[in-house]
């Protein structure tokens, strides 16, 4: 997995190993497009790996998609997390009753001179304030539909991974992996 995020290499790598998978971290810089849809970029990124030409590579990318803001940050979400951080992103929700939101993850592999995007998604609310402390992103604002009330920043990762955008899409990969 192309990636220097650990937290998200961690994650990735319990799913996968459910299905008998090892996943090992490649901490390469990445080259990733500004683009409007987390499919394009996550693509492009691992089609742009000279690794990806002599061995199996993937590229995850994820984005948060608040209805309220007509999708926004979306596929902008690492932009707006550095720049406004989760405090801008609560502030723009200030007095909003409307709070869904969607997590959305895409997979991409690169294997055998071809791509393949594996997507997970995951309903859910932004929080009125930052809860929790795991976790990374937005974790501590976003609180699933299916879960207990708690945002993924307050759950553990195997207890996120029962309920996660990233894991739906792991799976998911994992799944097109197995099967004969």
């Amino acid at each position: 997995m192309a990636t220097g995020n650990p937290h998200k290499h961690r994650e990735a790598r319990i799913v996968l190993m459910g299905y008998g998978l090892d996943l090992r971290r490649l901490d390469v810089k990445r080259l990733e497009i500004q683009a409007d849809t987390l499919e394009e970029v996550a693509a492009y990124s691992v089609e742009h790996l000279p690794e990806a030409e002599v061995r199996p590579v993937v590229v995850e990318d994820a984005g948060l998609f608040i209805h309220h803001l007509r999708g926004f940050p979306g596929p902008y979400s690492s932009y707006a997390l550095r720049t406004i951080g989760l405090g801008g992103v609560l502030k723009l929700m200030r007095d909003v009753p409307n709070r869904e939101a969607t997590f959305r993850s895409v997979v991409a592999l690169r294997w055998r001179g071809e791509t393949r995007l594996f997507v997970g998604e995951v309903e859910g609310r932004i929080a009125e304030e930052i809860r929790g402390s795991r976790g990374f992103g937005y974790d501590p604002i976003f609180i699933p539909d299916e879960g207990d009330g708690r945002t993924f920043g307050e759950m553990d990762t195997r207890e996120k991974n029962t309920l996660s955008h990233r894991a739906r899409a792991f799976r998911r990969l994992a799944l097109w992996l197995t099967s004969p």
